[in-house]
């Protein structure tokens, strides 16, 4: 039995991945702060109710369990930190106003997921409390198209949808549960042969409704079509006139904006406007969000809420390899000089290994390029000739 072997799906981050990891979680962090998004640590485990109230079936099956020990209740792993901030939101903050919290941590998943295929994301993300208009929806957007600008992202295209839509077609339906469920998988896989049969016993105009949202994805004059050619719910309106303004309101930035009326992804638990953005080099969605007014209720607040996510390192794997900064080996020793020497090199912001005795001091293995030495009485870097 291989004993340093890691189960399947679950990797370490190596030096030079982790380092550039690491300088973008603080770069991001950093542009949320200044946006006036406050950084909250939620904690890896949470009793099973709270961890997964309000989010749906899919989750639940992504979560790993486990058994309290202290009191014989069910516990869950984190597989999402979005239900933990609005957790945090609703019961330990309080706030009468509009909240903004951040987050950046280690997310466990019983399946893998993402662009990285992994079991263990690094979650990244931004979530606002306590505004129901468009205009909360476009603050979290733009942040999120920032965020994957400031990764180096080229060629950004975001994709909208609004689960209302589907959702008024329901409703004005009258469909039981199984019904919608494979109305739901079938609009995801845009297969419109399944929606055309599953739709046969509705009324005429609800089933051309359904059969229509695999086929209307597009730019903004789609919308226009979608709004002559679908039932003229109060609902549908609304959501296409909001759609339609999100488009005006980013209009300004550099990034591709699309629309597809059968994406539907977390239909359980988003409740309006939900999009996806996509960029140049990946084969998948980069971030992901939207708004989720409901979740909040089970923790006594039903607060509006929007946000997004993104696995930081997922997101960092179809980015151009960084330049790797190398650092300066001093040799060892307590001499005075020399001690000052590396403190000052290390106070200007370079790395300084210094080596220990009696051990050898491979430069590559150290990952510097360059050595301290005495020349003339003074400690001067140079570069080491290959």
């Amino acid at each position: 039995m291989r004993n340093w072997l890691l189960p399947e799906f679950i990797e370490d981050v190596l030096p030079a991945e982790a380092a550039r990891i690491e300088s973008l979680r603080r770069q991001l962090l950093d542009l949320f702060q200044v946006h006036g998004y406050q950084y909250v640590i939620p904690p890896m485990l949470e009793y099973m109710e709270s961890l997964i109230t309000g989010t749906g079936y899919d989750l639940d099956l992504a979560t790993f369990k486990v058994v309290d020990q202290l009191t014989g209740r069910l516990m869950g792993v984190r597989a999402d930190t979005t239900p933990q901030a609005a957790r945090i939101d609703a019961h330990m903050l309080n706030h009468q106003g509009v909240s903004r919290l951040c987050y950046a941590g280690t997310v466990l998943r019983t399946k893998p997921d993402g662009l990285a295929r992994t079991r263990e994301p690094l979650q990244l993300g931004a979530e606002l409390f306590g505004h129901a208009g468009i205009e909360s929806d476009v603050e979290i957007q733009r942040l999120m198209i920032k965020a994957l600008q400031l990764l180096g992202l080229k060629e950004l295209h975001i994709d909208f949808s609004h689960v209302g839509i589907f959702e008024s077609l329901v409703k004005h339906a009258g469909v039981d549960a199984s019904l919608e469920q494979s109305l739901f998988a079938a609009l995801q896989s845009k297969d419109k042969a399944t929606v055309t049969q599953l739709v046969q016993a509705l009324d005429a105009p609800i089933q051309r409704a359904f059969i229509r949202l695999t086929e209307l994805n597009g730019g903004v004059d789609m919308l226009i079509q979608a709004a002559a050619e679908l039932p003229a719910f109060v609902e549908i309106t609304r959501a296409l006139n909001d759609l339609r303004a999100i488009a005006d309101l980013l209009a300004d930035l550099d990034v591709q904006v699309g629309f597809d009326l059968s994406e539907l992804r977390g239909y359980h638990y988003h409740s309006g406007i939900v999009f996806a953005a996509y960029a140049h080099g990946y084969a998948g969605p980069i971030a992901l969000g939207g708004r989720y007014d409901e979740v909040g209720i089970a923790f006594g607040r039903a607060r509006p809420a929007t946000g997004f996510s993104l696995d930081l390192r997922g997101a960092v794997l179809a980015l151009a390899p960084a330049v790797a900064t190398k650092g300066i080996l001093a040799p060892s020793g307590n001499d005075a000089a020399l001690l000052t020497a590396i403190e000052s090199l290390r106070a200007s912001g370079q790395m300084v290994v210094q080596a220990l005795p009696n051990t050898p001091a491979q430069l590559d293995e150290l990952n510097c390029d360059r050595t301290l030495e005495l020349q003339q009485g003074q400690w001067r870097v140079a570069t080491v000739s290959h």
